[in-house]
């Protein structure tokens, strides 16, 4: 009978894998049987993925629900149909007379609570269908705008035709999004470029480990050793006594 393990692995998400990818990966290595993630990273995006083995599965709606950080390249005079550079150009764009004093306007907008179009390549679902089914099949359905919050929005590199920005958000916020929407504010398209996660409710990028890391734990059974505990999450919620 397998011995179920119950805690969290703070990974960091590779370039080109699926979140899926990262968790199938680790239930084999791991010989787990309940494996899952807190939070879909794309898979042109890397940083934070906390994945929960064991009884900790029952803290992801937790992690999914707590605030995330970024860094977002954003690239401006191109638009894609996906958003980001993983998808197909759609329009390019003069964006020369684009200073950083205009972009610092723009974000200031998407401070606080807003409603934000989602993307047409997302694994939301319209009618039971995922809307990047419905875009890869060519077709393009009206979505409606969804209330997100940004907490806190700053340009940390100025560098055109790309700027990098830190983001602090609620869930369900698209930083693709975000990005399309600041390119049409400026009249010169844009889309996001690279995307990094630095955290993820508790779990940060500089505790994080590697995906061959983990690879080499497991070979010398030692990855019990890089769980956090099942409540870790939920360390800053109030206590009920009882």
């Amino acid at each position: 009978m397998m011995n179920e393990i119950s805690g969290i692995l703070s990974v960091i998400k590779p370039l080109d894998w699926t979140s899926m990818e990262v968790v199938r990966r680790i239930k084999r290595l791991t010989n787990q049987k309940k494996v899952g993630h807190a939070g879909t990273l794309d898979p042109q995006a890397t940083g934070v993925l906390p994945v929960c083995i064991g009884q900790a599965t029952r803290v992801m709606e937790y992690l999914v629900d707590s605030p995330k950080v970024y860094v977002a390249l954003v690239h401006f005079g191109v638009e894609t149909d996906s958003y980001d550079a993983m998808g197909q150009i759609t329009e390019t764009k003069d964006s020369t007379y684009v200073t950083e004093n205009d972009v610092t306007t723009a974000l200031k907008k998407y401070c606080g609570i807003f409603d934000q179009v989602p993307p047409m390549y997302s694994a939301l679902k319209m009618d039971g269908e995922r809307l990047y089914n419905l875009a890869r099949a060519g077709k393009e359905v009206d979505r409606p705008p969804r209330e997100v919050r940004i907490y806190q929005l700053k340009i940390t590199k100025w560098s055109p035709p790309d700027v990098r920005i830190e983001i602090e958000c609620g869930k369900g916020m698209y930083v693709r999004s975000l990005a399309h929407d600041l390119g049409v504010d400026l009249g010169c398209g844009a889309h996001l470029k690279e995307l990094t996660r630095l955290r993820t409710g508790p779990f940060d990028i500089s505790n994080a480990i590697s995906m061959s890391e983990i690879e080499e734990a497991c070979k010398g059974d030692t990855w019990k050793s890089m769980l956090f505990p099942p409540d870790f999450p939920l360390l800053n919620f109030k206590a009920a006594i009882v």
